[in-house]
């Protein structure tokens, strides 16, 4: 039976996606938005009350997930022999990626779009990056280890490229002021990324679960210290 840490990509995914959809249909209802004007942009359903509240949980809770998943991708890759500098440049584009999530849930497009738009470029543009150097080290390396099914590498690389493809589509078409587009591309691409990290699900399903292991100082103030436990362990 999978570990735990299994059903932590597939609870972010779930979760995710079923918050922005949430935070759509109450914006919807309560006339936020009008649909007869155009389909809105994400955000623009969760810059006003009581949905904001709500868009500002889920993706709060959502960018803590994607931290852990993160970490927890770093270790396996370290484990698995990637090199320092590649692993870390995967890992900060992954923790960039949740920061801006977190910022766009937290300053409205209303309130403060330039701290809004920088977000979303991080949570958009160095998430789209996060996957592509993942698919790249895979290409890379190829005695990486390739848990799960066959498929779940060319899965990755195609929706890496339709993401890549719609982010650049999305930028084109609100250039051109096309919005009800743009934001649709918007959309698809927050559920493509959300997918991306459910695929995590495969790569974690060899894992029982992980620990935590603290390494006191040793120095003089820790002289009298026991010498048979130097590290302290939390499962």
């Amino acid at each position: 039976m999978p570990g735990y840490l299994s059903f932590l990509p597939v609870i972010l995914a779930l979760w995710a996606m079923a918050g922005i959809w949430i935070v759509f249909a109450i914006a919807v209802v309560n006339k936020s938005v009008d649909l007869e004007k155009g389909f809105p942009f994400i955000s623009y359903c969760g810059s006003y009350s009581p949905q904001s509240c709500i868009f500002s949980q889920v993706l709060n809770t959502g960018a803590a997930l994607a931290v852990w998943i993160c970490i927890v991708r770093y270790h396996q890759l370290r484990d698995w022999g990637v090199k320092r500098w590649q692993n870390q440049l995967i890992l900060w584009s992954g923790l960039f990626c949740a920061m801006g999530t977190s910022v766009v849930g937290n300053f409205q497009e209303k309130n403060q779009k330039p701290v809004h738009l920088a977000g979303a470029f991080l949570a958009f543009v160095l998430g789209n990056l996060y996957f592509w150097l993942q698919v790249f080290l895979s290409w890379q390396m190829k005695g990486l280890p390739q848990p799960g099914p066959r498929w779940i590498k060319p899965l990755r690389a195609s929706l890496c490229s339709l993401s890549t493809i719609l982010i650049v589509a999305m930028i084109i078409l609100h250039s051109q002021r096309l919005r009800s587009a743009s934001a649709a591309c918007e959309w698809a691409v927050a559920m493509l990324l959300f997918i991306l990290f459910g695929l995590f699900a495969s790569d974690f399903s060899s894992f029982r679960g992980c620990s935590l292991h603290l390494q006191p100082r040793l120095d003089s103030s820790f002289s009298q210290a026991p010498s048979e436990s130097p590290n302290i362990q939390m499962a």
